[in-house]
């Protein structure tokens, strides 16, 4: 039996990334990380870059994002319409995002202790892509978080000051 007092179903709602959830995303990725390395260092190659280079492209590409749909939704002079299919697809990009870059921020961090450690020259030649990839990866985080919430709808304007009370805010 329904809770729902009127037998409709709930409407559907997303809330804000938890950020306890990204930290124990990233700690457990750490401790993969960490574990995996200490196993099979010797058989891997050198740490590639290129996912650090990818990692960057899509923190730059949601910062930008976030700062457009932002400037769109608080309708700012000059900034056009925003599509809602749009803004519901940024969100969820922001929050997939987020999670993959806090599992990839700790998976690198893992493996950054593990290096720091080790007192080889591969070890510290691998360095380098351990700290870019912590970095590229918080940076990721940030740019979803910021996405994320670039994309919450407005609170309804106050009668006091002149809003349309008959209107919804973000929308016509």
């Amino acid at each position: 039996m329904s809770s729902n007092p009127g037998g409709d179903a709930p409407d559907p709602s997303m809330r804000p990334t938890s950020l306890s959830v990204l930290v124990v995303a990233a700690l457990a990725a750490a401790a993969v990380g960490w574990l995996l390395l200490s196993s099979f260092y010797a058989q891997m190659p050198r740490l590639p870059w290129l996912p650090i280079i990818v990692l960057t492209a899509l923190a730059v590409a949601e910062a930008f994002l976030a700062q457009n749909t932002s400037a769109r939704i608080q309708r700012k002079p000059g900034a056009p319409r925003v599509d809602p299919l749009a803004v519901a697809r940024y969100a969820v990009l922001a929050k997939a995002s987020s999670l993959a870059a806090a599992i990839f921020a700790g998976f690198s961090a893992g493996l950054l202790a593990w290096l720091a450690l080790e007192p080889t020259k591969a070890a510290t030649d691998d360095v380098p892509a351990a700290i870019a990839g912590v970095v590229s990866s918080l940076a990721l985080v940030g740019a979803a978080l910021w996405l994320e919430r670039a994309c919450r709808v407005p609170k309804e304007p106050d009668r006091k000051n002149g809003g349309d009370p008959g209107r919804r805010a973000g929308r016509p």
